[in-house]
Parts: C-alpha cells; structure tokens; sequence
C-alpha cells in the first residue's frame, strides 16, 4: 500500500524529480519553470493517484505552482470530506 500524502512526501517527491533535496523545492515556483516536463508529471500523478488523490494531468496543468498542487491534492485526497460529495 502506498504511503499517505504528506507535506513531506509530497517535497520529496518534487526534490526526486528535480534532483533536490526537499527544503530546497520551493513551493511558489512553477513546475514548468522548475524544470518538470510532461512525462516526470505524469509520473508524479501516478504516484499521488495511488496514495488517494483523486486528480488528472489536466489538474495539475491548469495550476501554476507547486503550492497550488499541494492545495488540489489535499483537497482531492480520497476519503478527505470533499465539497461536492
């Protein structure tokens, strides 16, 4: 079973893709000029999809920066009591 979706693990797993460590991922950067292409965000997706977040590449794209990932991945977590539920 995969991890849950933390802060931290979220920072981690930003820092894998962009060869960081996480305190040095910050999070009011855009991923695109981070240096994220298409196929480490789907990647990323994959791996938050299985630890419960319920969102698309399409998500992710429309947002544009990390704290606005972190934003829609806390607020689509499975099980989280979402608004329209």
């Amino acid at each position: 079973m995969p991890e849950p979706l933390t802060l931290d693990s979220f920072r981690a797993d930003l820092a894998a893709c962009l060869f960081l460590e996480p305190g040095e991922v910050d999070l009011e950067e855009s991923p695109l000029d981070a240096g994220l292409d298409s196929l480490r965000i789907v990647t990323l997706l994959e791996r938050w999809q299985a630890a419960g977040a319920e969102v698309t590449f399409v998500d992710l794209a429309e947002r544009t920066s990390f704290a606005q990932w972190w934003q829609l991945l806390t607020e689509r977590v499975r099980g989280a009591g979402r608004a329209d539920t």
